[in-house]
């Protein structure tokens, strides 16, 4: 005779536990087939009055005693780290204690962005003790779920308008940045995790993808200023620049801090990534002819 594993009715307690708490607050819950491990168990769209919204997430329901540690619960990200990070629908995870009958959650694709933005990779997400989902907290509960849909569906509509206004497309997991300077024209910084380069989309250079690096990055005053850019530059053109440059672009002073700022908050994605010596010589050639140029002029 045929018998069913206990770790799977334990799962399919939890699943059941949290669609009957949804449903019976009127919210959907749809069933993710089981066939295949995708990472993701149901999908909730939350109802407001007895309306359906427009706010949709997906929930990785665990159940079982294994799941619990010191500080709560843990759920294995493995393969599912980038789809739970950065997929279009953003991604909870729910564990249910058969022994106290409690779910918990946590918000994985949060947690994963965060870790992210720390240069680290997290292997589980932590569901704390204390967030415990029930029917007294459920309400608090679909407040911060439907607030953060909102703004992550926000954050991609933005990107998407970045990219058709520059003519690129963004990945969800890049870190693109937005400015306007004084001429109301607008500038685009653009990292992608493992780069050695950003890119530097100018809508007043018709939007053309120009490669730049922190070391090409020349401020007047940097070698007394401290500010750690320019380092392909030899240290008498870091000293005496007129202007401030990066790849051979002229910026003016708050361009060069603004990218100076992009470079500092992004240096995590870029770190330990080899640069290829011919930078240096690129640079100085940059720098030389720019020079040259401005005396004769």
């Amino acid at each position: 005779m045929t018998t069913i594993p206990s770790g799977r009715l334990v799962e399919q307690a939890a699943v059941n536990a949290l669609r009957t708490l949804l449903q019976s607050h009127g919210h959907v819950v749809e069933e993710i087939s089981g066939q295949g491990d995708y990472g993701e168990d149901l999908f909730v769209t939350f109802a407001d009055a007895g309306r359906v919204t427009n706010d949709v997430i997906k929930v990785q329901v665990k159940g079982g005693a294994s799941w619990r540690r010191s500080y709560g619960y843990a759920v294995p990200v493995r393969q599912h780290g980038e789809t739970w990070a950065n997929g279009n629908v953003p991604v909870f995870c729910v564990v249910f204690d058969p022994d106290t009958g409690r779910l918990h959650w946590a918000n994985a694709t949060e947690y994963l962005r965060r870790g992210a933005s720390r240069g680290s990779q997290m292997r589980t997400v932590r569901v704390p003790d204390t967030a415990v989902l029930d029917g007294d907290s459920l309400a608090s509960f679909v407040d911060k779920a439907r607030a953060y849909v909102g703004g992550y569906r926000g954050r991609n509509a933005v990107l998407a308008h970045l990219g058709e206004m520059a003519g690129v497309t963004f990945r969800s997991a890049d870190h693109v940045l937005h400015w306007v300077n004084e001429y109301g024209e607008q500038l685009i910084f653009w990292q992608r995790r493992g780069r050695p380069y950003a890119v530097l989309l100018h809508s007043d250079l018709d939007w053309e993808p120009v490669k730049i690096t922190p070391g090409r990055l020349l401020i007047p005053g940097d070698a007394h200023l401290g500010l750690g850019f320019g380092s392909d530059f030899p240290d008498e053109l870091r000293r005496f620049m007129p202007v401030a440059t990066v790849s051979g672009i002229v910026l003016n002073m708050p361009e060069a801090l603004w990218l100076a700022s992009c470079f500092s908050t992004t240096e995590w994605m870029r770190r330990d990534v080899e640069a290829g010596p011919e930078r240096v010589a690129d640079a100085y050639t940059e720098a030389s002819e720019f020079l040259a140029s401005s005396s004769s002029s």
